[in-house]
């Protein structure tokens, strides 16, 4: 019963996303589905990202959060549009959701929208919404075994993106842990090495999400 009521739901959620990617490819709006864990650096990986492209790109953010719109208040400064969707509990977005707030956008203005999800690495991975792709974002702070622990979400994303690389002296983060298991389940997957907070390795990811959004135009 539990097996059969699962996939009642993905499969409900599965036909709003597709209607949700349909609407946003007629639009020519780029969606990037943002998952981490909590603290990861989601929110600083946008603020740095608003700051670099705010003036080439018109951006919008849906700020996905159990509760509180702390994060959508650090963003306001960039005067960009931002919806808070508080899942009150629920430990990730669904195409639902963000069908529901896509009405609060002028999609007609908007180049690319971020989804900033719950921070959790397992269920967001497993509701589409409808995005033009996932983005993975972890921490040397958690440690190096994440892609091994939860390869679902490394083997869909479209990019990872390595943060809080500035700390790795404090930690026992094995880089080559890391990568190998990366690249047994997503050979091919671009690898931001990356600091947020200090500016390492920013350049490449404005250069390839840069790209990306010039291509969907």
């Amino acid at each position: 019963m539990e097996i059969k009521i699962m996939k009642n739901i993905l499969d409900r959620n599965q036909n709003k996303a597709d209607e949700v990617r349909k609407l946003l490819e007629l639009k020519k709006v780029l969606m990037v589905n943002v998952i981490s864990s909590p603290g990861a650096g989601k929110t600083t990986l946008l603020e740095r990202t608003c700051e670099e492209l705010g003036e080439k790109f018109r951006l919008g953010i849906v700020e996905g959060d159990i509760t509180t719109d702390r994060d959508a208040q650090r963003l306001k400064k960039y005067n960009i549009p931002i919806v808070v969707i508080n899942t009150e509990g629920g430990c990730h977005l669904d195409s639902h959701s963000i069908s529901k707030v896509l009405g609060y956008f002028d999609l007609d203005k908007l180049d690319v929208l971020f989804v900033e999800n719950v921070g959790n690495l397992i269920c967001p991975s497993q509701f589409d919404l409808g995005e033009t792709f996932k983005l993975a974002l972890v921490s040397t702070t958690e440690g190096d075994d994440k892609p091994d622990k939860y390869p679902m979400l490394f083997r869909e994303a479209k990019a990872v993106l390595l943060n809080k690389i500035d700390l790795v002296p404090y930690t026992n983060f094995n880089y080559n842990n890391f990568r190998s298991d990366l690249k047994k389940i997503n050979a091919n997957i671009p690898l931001f090495e990356v600091s947020c907070t200090r500016g390492d390795g920013l350049k490449e990811w404005f250069d390839w999400i840069t790209e990306k959004i010039n291509n969907f135009q």
